[in-house]
Order: C-alpha cells, then structure tokens, then sequence
C-alpha cells in the first residue's frame, strides 16, 4: 500500500483503550486517510507503538495532534500517568520518524498543547475525546443532541445555539449527569444490559457471567459486520453467527442447540431493545433541559451509530449522521473517518486554530 504523505497535512489521532484510530486531513479540511487498528492497550505500551507504526506505515504528517482515553487501561496506576506516558510515546515515536514534527495533545477547552505542557494539564487531556467532537459539531448546527455510540461507551451531548452545552468536564462528573454512559456495541458484557430479558413466551433471569457481549448481539441482528467487530470475543472463538449464537445463549443458560436459530436472534433483538432503552433514558433526561425541542435532530456517530438512527426514530426526531460534515477522497475514506470521528475533529480544530 502507498504512503499517504503531505507536508501541509494535519494527522488526528485518538488514543481509546482498544482502538487506535488516525485521520489524516488537508490543508483544507478534507480527509486524505483514515484508519482504525485493534490496540488492546491493557496488554502494554508495545501494543500502542505497533499500532502507530501501522499507521505511520500508510499515512504522514508534520503536524499530528493527539487525543485520548487511553490513560484508562489498567496498566497505568492512574489517570496522570496514563496520560503522561501515552503522550511521551507519542511525542518520542513522531520526532524519531521526522525531528521537523510538531505534536500536540488536545486539552479540552485549552486547545492543543505541547509536550512540555502537558504534565501540568493532564487532567485537561484525560478522556477529552468526545469535547472534541462536539466543538466541532457545534460550529455547524444550531440545536442538536450529539450521539456516539462507541465499542465500549456511549457519549451525549446538547448543542444549543451552536454552542456545547455539558455539565461534567471528567469522568465521574459526565457519568453523573448521563453524558457518559457505559455501554457500547461491541465490549459491553450482556449482563449490564439486563437482569431478565424476554425469551419463549416469558422473562428469563441473565446470568452475571461474561458469556458474551454486545458484537454477538449486532452479529445477529445483522447491524455488525465481522470487519467492524476487532475486538476479541467473549471466550476467544471465532465472531460468526453460530458463534455468535451459542454465546448468547449461554446468557440464559442454554446451548444454541436447544432452540432453532431464530430464537437466538430473537434474543438478540431483545438485548439491542435493552440497550436502546438505556441510552434512550439518558436521551430523555438531556431533553428535559431544553425548553423547547421543535426541530431538535440527534446527530449520531460511532460503530453504534445505527442505534443512534434508530433512537431518533422511537422519539419522532430528526437525525444527522456526521458522514455529512466530512470530506473525503473517497467514500471508503469518507466512511472510516466517520468511525474514526474524535481524531477527525481534533485535525480539523487544530487546522481552525
């Protein structure tokens, strides 16, 4: 594959807990390159500079800003120094490929900073991602719930009169006030969707064990295609349907054999169904801010973007996808920066800056 290089380019880049993702835009905002990796940060920092040399391998930049939530993996003993050792990966890995570099990581409201400044702001950049999205939504919408439904998480957020309106700043604030949200189509363990969940004519208990996840609930619904599922499943087997099927029906305790396929799809329908309603209470109680909501959209981003299309619809709103505020060489190109949307924005502030 050919290296996508352009000296006037700006790389994006978005550190997650299991996905590395970069996006790679022009002078003029439009996306050269886009890519996500598998990065099980958990296993160690090994895992972040694979993905990167991955990255670096198809696409360049002078200018890269960096944003993350990363700093989460169990492997840091805190959120300071997840931040500060991601952030000296970066900066030393960038500067060895290209001593002309500038990198900078996004600190929220601050804007992009450097490496020096970074230790005393760590708080700024830990898990600020979504504000980055949201910024950059709200340049071009008036009034707007923003949605990304990720792997792992769930972000929302109100945009009115064009401006972010958010009342959590951290982790524990955002979860507080339901801007951040716990669930996500792919890592989710079933068992926080749900304690019973319809199944043949009645309710059934789930078991609190992690049989399976949320990707072999979209594997069977067919919302989830194989390419879009990187992350590991959850007994190390193969992401097909069967498989699929068989971990579900561990969750009531069964085997796919007791009953015909379509009941495990069924089944399944009935986890996506609980996760909708999750998201949709958190969605209710950001539009009990709003005085007035007519002509309120929800713009939805993410690999769970197709639940945010269809909370739109359940709740009689219209919806935007992010797919319409980018540019792109392609639509291959166009559709991966849409996955890949936080490392999107964070390029496209910093070219604004």
């Amino acid at each position: 594959m050919s290296r996508n290089t352009s000296t006037s380019a700006v790389m994006g880049w978005d550190v997650g807990g299991a996905h590395l993702k970069a996006v790679l835009v022009d002078i003029d905002g439009r996306v050269l390159a886009a890519r996500q990796i598998y990065c099980p940060l958990w296993r160690g920092l090994h895992e972040l500079e694979q993905a990167m040399d991955a990255v670096l391998s198809e696409m360049s930049a002078v200018r890269h800003v960096v944003t993350m939530t990363g700093e989460l993996a169990d492997i840091f003993s805190n959120r300071h120094a997840g931040v500060m050792q991601i952030s000296q990966t970066f900066y030393q890995k960038l500067m060895a490929l290209d001593h002309a570099a500038e990198v900078k990581f996004y600190a929220g409201n601050l804007g992009a900073i450097a490496i020096d400044q970074v230790e005393r702001h760590t708080n700024d950049i830990a898990s600020m991602n979504w504000l980055a999205s949201v910024q950059y939504v709200a340049a071009g919408i008036e009034q707007a719930i923003f949605i990304d439904i990720g792997s792992t998480t769930t972000d929302i957020a109100i945009v009115s009169h064009g401006r972010p309106l958010i009342r959590g700043f951290n982790d524990a604030t955002r979860m507080q006030f339901d801007e951040l949200i716990y669930t996500g189509v792919v890592r989710t363990p079933l068992m926080a969707l749900a304690q019973k969940i319809p199944f043949s004519g009645r309710l059934v208990n789930v078991a609190a064990e992690h049989f399976a996840t949320t990707a072999d609930v979209y594997t069977l619904t067919g919302d989830l295609s194989e390419s879009g599922n990187m992350a590991e499943t959850a007994d190390g087997a193969e992401k097909g349907i069967e498989a699929s099927a068989r971990r579900i029906a561990r969750m009531i305790g069964r085997d796919a054999k007791d009953a015909p396929l379509a009941s495990w799809e069924h089944l399944a329908y009935a986890f996506k169904q609980a996760q909708l309603h999750l998201i949709k209470q958190a969605v209710l109680t950001h539009m009990s801010l709003l005085d007035d909501c007519k002509g309120l959209q929800i713009v939805g981003v993410g690999a769970g973007e197709f639940l945010a299309r269809e909370l739109a619809l359940q709740l009689g709103l219209g919806y935007v996808t992010v797919h319409s505020f980018i540019d792109a060489e392609s639509d291959a190109i166009k559709n991966m920066a849409t996955v890949c949307f936080p490392a999107f924005a964070v390029a496209l502030l910093e070219l604004a800056a």
